[in-house]
């Protein structure tokens, strides 16, 4: 086996290159050396690359996503062996701890978010996973591997963070602010449970369209009409259930506004500054407020709908690169709108 590599290197804020580095080794009897096969950019990297996640030291190989094939596992690894093809998850849990217990495996005491961000991530040939029995998702045979990358990330996290905690139920009405990776993964899980009326938000006519396609019932572009005014012409009071799915103040006022007494309001978005939280009129509305980092404890359900072709995240993907082009990727991801990019699948 080689002893360098390709991966793309964090030089701090506003500094990716793709650098010859050294190939990963086994460090601990739980780890396994993954030889990715596909991997994807995550509007977390992007955040990594402006600067909004200081504790991400330079010198660090990002990305947490993607699938592989086992080149080698430790001594203590039961559930994998070389040659299985595997969903990288972008979470990291040794299965042990307190937190592991209560299944909040992204605060995992010896894991949590750590690829890609405390330690080496995917976004090169090979990736070293620690905690491999709990960290890795055998892939069944025929599996379409490409759209199981979605499965590494937004999928969990939109079905978890915005429709889990959202408590979506049938008949409800439901606002998702924001058509990017995420909240386009929100869409597609919340199906599952069949709201009435899907409202999709956003500035990008393309996204719209897109979300449209996916299953939304309406759709809203913010910059050309009030979705406030809208939202609370169209319903009684509000949606039962808003997902903010940006991570801006803007987008979170709106679902303030939006929400109707007894309804949900889940973040999703990754938020860099602070917001404007009117408690004076919502402490009186009954409104439950969830944030969250995505557990991936719902994966292995997500994994057989996907096989089993209930939905189809790879209807997500819009744009292919070799690695050697990943940082022209980054600029495609990074200009979403203008390159009507949605997610990015990235391979050898």
């Amino acid at each position: 086996m080689k002893k360098t590599m390709k991966g793309l290197v964090y030089g701090g804020p506003g500094k990716i290159e793709l650098k010859e580095i050294a190939v990963p080794s086994i460090e601990k009897p739980t780890d396994a050396l993954v030889r990715v096969l596909k991997t994807t950019i995550c509007g977390t990297d992007l955040g990594i690359l402006h600067g909004k996640t200081p504790t991400c030291k330079p010198g660090t190989t990002l990305g947490h996503e993607g699938v592989g094939v086992i080149e080698t596992v430790g001594d203590g690894v039961r559930n994998f062996k070389k040659g299985d093809h595997v969903i990288i998850s972008c979470i990291t849990s040794d299965g042990t701890c307190e937190y592991c217990k209560k299944q909040m495996y992204s605060h995992c005491e010896d894991g949590g978010w750590i690829l890609g961000h405390l330690i080496n991530g995917t976004q090169a040939e090979y990736v070293r996973i620690p905690h491999a029995d709990n960290s890795l998702h055998l892939i069944p045979a025929g599996s379409d591997e490409e759209a199981l990358v979605m499965l590494s990330d937004i999928l969990p996290t939109g079905h978890e963070i915005g429709v889990i905690n959202g408590q979506v139920k049938p008949g409800d009405t439901i606002a998702i602010v924001g058509a990017g990776p995420v909240g386009m993964a929100a869409l597609l899980t919340s199906l599952f449970y069949s709201p009435a009326k899907i409202y999709m938000i956003d500035l990008d006519e393309n996204r719209l369209k897109l979300a449209k396609e996916f299953g939304a019932t309406d759709t809203i572009n913010s910059g050309k009409e009030d979705a406030l005014k809208k939202i609370l012409s169209e319903t009684k009071d509000g949606v039962d259930v808003a997902i903010e799915a940006v991570g801006m103040p803007a987008t979170f006022d709106l679902c303030q506004k939006i929400i109707r007494p007894g309804g949900n309001i889940a973040v999703v978005g990754v938020h860099g500054k602070s917001v404007d939280l009117q408690l004076q009129d919502l402490w009186i509305q009954n409104i439950t407020l969830t944030t969250g980092l995505v557990n991936t404890n719902t994966t292995p359900m997500l994994l057989k709908t996907v096989t089993s072709k209930k939905i189809n995240p790879k209807k997500l993907i819009t744009h292919h690169f070799k690695l050697e082009e990943i940082e022209k990727a980054y600029e495609v991801f990074g200009n979403a709108s203008e390159e009507k990019a949605m997610k990015v699948i990235i391979e050898p």
